[in-house]
């Protein structure tokens, strides 16, 4: 699996882009959403998740928590990974 480091400052110009006026946005590449659309539309809630008691070599679980608030849900990334890859 591929690190991002989450740290790092965005490149990206968002002072310039909140001061662009929305016709200046290319918008060409998203398609339109109409009234069919909404009218079949389902709200689909994530999944609950479970919580377990489980054992983990301390030095994975200090790198895990090294990278910061959220390590948690990182770990549950990496599982599901995991997982995804041996379905395949």
């Amino acid at each position: 699996m591929r690190q991002t480091n989450t740290k790092r400052e965005s490149r990206t110009k968002w002072r310039k882009l909140a001061t662009l006026p929305d016709k200046a946005i290319n918008t060409s590449d998203i398609p339109r959403l109409d009234e069919d659309f909404f009218r079949e539309a389902q709200v689909r809630l994530p999944k609950p998740k479970q919580l377990v008691s489980i054992r983990i070599d301390s030095d994975v679980l200090d790198w895990f928590k090294r990278q910061g608030k959220g390590y948690q849900t990182k770990m549950n990334a990496v599982l599901r990974a995991y997982v995804h890859a041996q379905r395949r």
